[in-house]
């Protein structure tokens, strides 16, 4: 198959790219010359940014699918995939769970209520953007030919978000580690890399329409999260494990401060409990936490320990100081 992708040169991006090349396909990437274009792939160099005109290097060539993983303003969504509608067979928009309206219903399928959105829209906030970008690209190619991939936390190799990589650093550390529990709370992630052939796959198949992509219910837990890290780094950490009304009590902030982890209530039901039947029904396979633990140590590794950081993302973790400032309150209670 041919393939246009647009990005592809980090994280989910290049995911996609990497399995597309590994299949055999041809792979043409679209991106702004920031970072090196995987090897075997074509490069064209353009800016979605600057409107139309930054889309100069698309105007010719067709390819039988398009991957879209765009996060930001929807009219470039909707620019792209008006400008490419009749030179390529199918478009897959990388979208997100969190277009559907807060707080989502635990157990949420894709036929939960959305965001309002508009593939107009300039930047807006991201679940608008996602839900918007939504909505141009089936605008362009027809509800038939789209596939919105609704992914939840995408963890793994490549990761320039700073969640695994922040507990992995942490970890390696050693010594007295803040654990948020329940240690046995179930979480969903998708690795990136499982995101990416499921993507092809769907693509491949012609399948259309929304799926919620992250692991199933039970796939692990936040204590199969951190033990994990502690076996990749080898490092002599002591796991924490600390109630979640003594963590906010404490004033240690979910998500941010604790990647990954939200206490019980709206946020952790939104997050970590989806229904992905349907995705799981087309064939959704996820690895075993261990090896998307023990594969981001290796590749941050080869890094010198320092993830790449995305600069619309702010890092993510506690920093050492912090961390014992939370250890102390929750000593001194």
């Amino acid at each position: 198959m041919k393939l246009l992708m647009l990005g592809g040169t980090e994280f989910v991006g290049r995911a996609v790219t990497e399995d597309a090349l590994g299949r055999g396909w041809e792979v043409t990437v679209f991106h702004r010359g920031r970072h090196a274009t995987p090897e075997g792939a074509r490069s064209l160099t353009g800016d979605r940014t600057t409107g139309p005109d930054g889309l100069a290097a698309l105007a010719g060539g067709s390819w039988d699918a398009v991957v879209d993983t765009w996060s930001a303003a929807p009219s470039a969504v909707r620019d792209a995939a008006g400008l490419l509608a009749d030179r390529a067979g199918r478009y897959a928009y990388v979208s997100s769970r969190s277009v559907y309206a807060w707080p989502p219903a635990a157990g949420l399928a894709e036929d939960g209520p959305l965001v309002a959105g508009s593939p107009d829209d300039g930047d807006v906030p991201y679940a608008e953007a996602k839900r918007g970008g939504e909505l141009a690209a089936g605008a362009a190619f027809g509800a038939d030919r789209t596939l919105l991939v609704r992914a939840g936390l995408i963890l793994g190799p490549y990761e320039n978000v700073g969640r695994l990589p922040w507990w992995l650093n942490r970890i390696a550390r050693g010594g007295p580690v803040l654990a948020p529990g329940p240690e046995a709370a179930p979480i969903q992630y998708v690795d990136v890399r499982d995101l990416a052939a499921w993507t092809l796959d769907a693509v491949a198949a012609g399948l259309s329409g929304p799926y919620n992509l992250v692991s199933p219910p039970g796939h692990t837990t936040m204590g199969g999260l951190l033990d994990a890290c502690v076996r990749a780094t080898g490092a002599d950490a002591e796991l924490r494990w600390t109630a979640p009304e003594e963590l906010l009590a404490a004033g240690a902030e979910p998500w941010t401060e604790l990647p990954v982890w939200l206490p019980p209530g709206e946020a952790y039901d939104a997050m970590h409990t989806a229904d992905v039947s349907r995705a799981l029904a087309a064939g959704l396979r996820c690895r075993p936490v261990a090896e998307t633990v023990a594969d981001t140590w290796a590749w941050l590794r080869s890094l010198g320990g320092v993830a790449p950081q995305r600069p619309d993302r702010s890092g993510a973790g506690l920093s050492p100081e912090r961390e014992a400032e939370v250890l102390a309150a929750l000593a001194g209670r």
